[in-house]
């Protein structure tokens, strides 16, 4: 049988400020509820000297949507809260309510972590309130954090935060708030990512700008790690552990690279997908073991499956879809756990984005820097050509039928997703689609409206 796949634009939001962190909230009953974070870099003054300018400041958003994905409902979201805060670089909630509550996580700029809480002032509506925050220590952005709930498990719940100084802090949240228990330098520059084993919670994984990745175990010194990995050949930026599959992982480094692991053994990985851009963010379905979303900074978001790799079979994850519609830097994206129904709603904006890759009719010129603006790395040499190259993604002829058992007996899948890009400063809402083929004809076009 053959497989059928399309993306379509929902709707479309401009962050103002440089959007590049989106997450879904992962609790059932607010599964509705969308969070966005920006960052935005204030230069100094250009008259100022060099003897009295100020340090550049980075200013950030926190926004809060709600979202109805039913077709007769166009738009979908609707923007609840906005909150100025320290420049964001990352958000993530917790997989479990804290206090019957939901919270989401921030690590910014200022070198904390702060801790929102979602409350229903108004039946209906949902607010997110600050309730604390943690240093990280001085001088130092904090660039990731990861909570120990993936697989919805409630027991110790702790935090983990990688900085700009290279350094991850391991944190407790107990009855007394959020508590450092732990904090040691990991990598020789910035630490960009830092998560955990979802199956072994003492077990933390981290990526630098030395191009290193690297295990910790909670429970022994962290002055030498359980391993270190020179695999990826630049900086590794995206990590997420499976929480469906044990022992799975999946990396994602400025070398264009997606990297799946066996936590077992990691002299080696599993197969090696070229995406094509500098992979900034790795989310796995949140049902699905197979589904991959990978956000590919200058070269768009994909989806992969990866089941071939996970059974041992040493080769590229097929690209299931792709979502071409942004035009900057692909940094944030998450998978909703809303509903939806089989039936696809015509786009507002556009016809259905049949899957595939284009080359984009623009030229966009490209500082590779990551949100944080610590470092300034041209992609591009004098004439306008893309350092490295552009690499081809895998031949989607080889992409398998099923997703998997719980898939196996449904006739299609369909998927809410958001992400969002960096210089364009905007926020897309989405939908994938993936069904059978019916007698071998294409999905006809859907005017727009």
């Amino acid at each position: 049988m053959g497989w059928q796949s399309r993306t379509r634009t929902l709707q479309v939001f401009d962050t103002e400020l440089s959007a590049d962190t989106v997450e879904w909230c992962p609790l059932p009953q607010w599964s509705h509820v969308l969070a966005c974070g920006t960052y935005q870099l204030q230069k100094g003054d250009e008259k100022q000297t060099a003897e009295n300018c100020s340090a550049p400041s980075r200013i950030g958003r926190l926004y809060l949507f709600q979202c109805n994905p039913q077709p007769s409902f166009i738009p979908p979201l609707t923007e609840t809260q906005r909150v100025d805060t320290p420049a964001i670089l990352d958000l993530k909630w917790c997989h479990v309510p804290i206090s019957d509550r939901p919270v989401l996580g921030m690590a910014t700029a200022s070198g904390q972590i702060q801790l929102y809480k979602l409350v229903e002032p108004q039946q209906g509506t949902c607010v997110l309130e600050n309730e604390l925050s943690t240093e990280l220590g001085p001088d130092r952005l904090a660039l990731s954090l990861d909570w120990s709930t993936g697989r919805g498990e409630s027991s110790d719940v702790r935090v983990v935060s990688s900085d700009s100084s290279g350094s991850l802090t391991a944190l407790s949240l107990g009855e007394a708030g959020l508590t450092a228990v732990c904090q040691w330098k990991a990598h020789d520059f910035e630490a960009w990512i830092s998560a955990f084993s979802y199956w072994d919670t003492q077990i933390v994984y981290s990526g630098g700008d030395d191009c290193k990745l690297k295990g910790w175990d909670l429970r022994m010194s962290p002055s030498s790690p359980t391993f270190t990995s020179k695999r990826h050949t630049m900086g590794v930026c995206s990590i997420h552990s499976n929480p469906h599959r044990e022992h799975i992982l999946a990396t994602g480094s400025y070398d264009e690279n997606v990297l799946l692991w066996d936590g077992r053994s990691m002299k080696q990985p599993l197969s090696e997908t070229a995406v094509g851009g500098g992979v900034w963010r790795l989310k796995w379905h949140p049902s699905q073991e197979h589904l991959l979303l990978a956000a590919c900074m200058h070269n768009d978001f994909h989806i992969l499956h990866c089941q071939k790799a996970m059974e041992g079979q040493d080769a590229p994850c097929p690209v299931l879809a792709s979502y071409i519609l942004h035009n900057s830097l692909a940094y944030g994206a998450d998978w909703s756990r809303l509903p939806l129904s089989n039936s696809s709603p015509p786009s507002p904006q556009e016809p259905p984005q049949t899957v595939g890759l284009t080359e984009s009719a623009g030229h966009l010129r490209i500082q590779y820097e990551s949100p944080t603006a610590s470092f300034d790395t041209s992609l591009e040499d004098d004439s306008g050509r893309y350092i490295p190259d552009r690499c081809p993604l895998p031949e989607k002829s080889s992409v398998p039928g099923p997703l998997s058992s719980s898939a196996r007996d449904s006739q299609s899948l369909s998927c809410l997703m958001a992400s969002c890009s960096f210089y364009d400063h905007m926020m897309h809402v989405w939908r994938w689609d993936w069904s059978p083929e019916e007698k071998q004809t294409p999905f006809e076009p859907t005017s727009s409206s």
